[in-house]
């Protein structure tokens, strides 16, 4: 596809990426077969191909309206786009760009801005974040059909955390919502690493990857938190204090390993920001890698429990962002449990971030859709790898939803 930059942008590092995206689209419409917006809306300003033309259009200087800016709003950033693509159009960065330069030339209502203001300044802070969780639980009986079900009525207990005794070790990062949401993954994490003779290390106050202001168009504020995680982070990587970085949310692992692009401007962070994407790696890969640890641990443990059927839905930000399939699979599968067939494995199941809040109709629909798809082979359990995932499909599932790190920590208990 043919783009002429307008002044504005020509010749910045910012035109100058979306640029070689843009020509490398040729209009195959392949990817408005696996994008979750075009199959429910069937518009194609709905679709990859329609906002890249739209994206166009506004680099090109073309005028824009709120109307333009909508239909990228509707994107979940899902990225099965990319997956599909042949050409290899990195659609993720050409939509960032796009929608940072949509939110320079266009003016929010009043309610949408308090809305992500308000969205932006409570969910990176975990400790404010979990203060308005816990009212929200009292009040939960008396709250609206759809706001109740963004509150859970049971939080599952962390249960006991080992403490950091090995030589190996790894950082972890414990989330914006994810310590008030679900505390037991992290905890699940650490008991099984440690098992495997690995320590998993939370940082104080390494809370938030970026990933919730930067995709709420507030990027300079999301850069500023990734600057700041990675100054949590570098004392322990400078001194060689840990061997990686294990991440439990793959929604945080999609974003800091994109770190080395994201932050690659900047003189005083990149070659930070790039050591740390090589050594962020999601826990999945970590656990398989220690794969002969892990058989001979489950060896040891007469089994106690009925094999559970489980159906994995996994999260867009770990099939599409980081491209790992079929790994999680495998440790359930060896785990001794039975996974169930899901259709259209594919596609978002709506959480998509702060997205579940912006455009509620959307992601009820997804998440009505992926509920279909995973109840079909009749699972005790639905797990997932992402904490948005796991908070999104607990708000309208029957069947219980948790991380997988915690169906392999039960059948590890002795």
């Amino acid at each position: 596809m043919q783009i002429q930059l307008a002044d504005f942008i020509r010749g910045t590092p910012e035109g100058r990426a979306a640029e070689a995206i843009v020509r490398k689209c040729v209009h195959c419409g392949f990817c408005t077969a696996t994008c979750p917006t075009y199959q429910l809306l069937g518009d194609e300003l709905d679709s990859p191909r329609g906002r890249i033309y739209l994206i166009k259009q506004a680099l090109e200087g073309a005028p824009v309206t709120a109307r333009t800016r909508l239909h990228l709003d509707r994107c979940l950033t899902c990225r099965a786009c990319e997956t599909t693509c042949p050409s290899g159009v990195q659609y993720g960065r050409l939509a960032d760009i796009g929608r940072k330069v949509l939110e320079a030339r266009t003016t929010r209502s009043t309610w949408e801005n308090l809305q992500r203001g308000a969205l932006a300044y409570v969910l990176p802070r975990p400790a404010l974040f979990g203060a308005l969780l816990g009212l929200g639980r009292l009040a939960r009986p008396f709250l609206p059909r759809a706001l109740r079900e963004t509150v859970p009525a049971r939080i599952e207990p962390a249960g006991e955390r080992p403490p950091a005794r090995h030589r190996r070790r790894v950082l972890t990062l414990a989330g914006c919502v994810q310590p008030a949401l679900a505390p037991a993954i992290n905890a699940a994490a650490a008991r099984v690493l440690d098992r495997i003779g690995i320590s998993l290390v939370e940082v104080p106050g390494a809370g938030c990857c970026g990933a919730l202001r930067f995709h709420l168009n507030r990027q300079e504020a999301g850069l500023a938190d990734m600057r700041a995680l990675i100054d949590r982070w570098w004392p322990f990587i400078e001194r060689d204090a840990v061997e990686g970085i294990a991440l439990t949310a793959s929604g945080c692992g999609a974003t800091i390993e994109d770190y080395a692009h994201l932050l690659e401007h900047d003189p005083d962070y990149r070659h930070k920001a790039a050591r740390i994407a090589l050594l962020a790696k999601d826990l999945c890969e970590l656990v398989a890698a220690e794969a002969p640890a892990f058989e001979r641990l489950l060896a040891q443990r007469a089994p106690r429990r009925v094999p559970l059927r489980v159906a994995f839905q996994s999260p867009c930000s770990l099939q599409h962002g980081l491209k790992i399939t079929g790994i999680v699979e495998g440790l359930l599968e060896r785990s001794g449990h039975v996974l169930t067939p899901v259709a259209e494995a594919h596609l978002c199941c709506g959480s998509a971030g702060s997205y579940s809040i912006l455009q509620p109709e959307i992601s009820r629909q997804l998440r009505a859709r992926k509920l279909a798809a995973l109840a079909s082979g009749e699972p005790e359990v639905i797990a997932t790898a992402n904490i948005g995932c796991l908070a999104h499909l607990q708000g309208g599932a029957a069947t219980p939803v948790r991380h997988w790190i915690q169906l392999l920590d039960d059948a590890l208990q002795e």
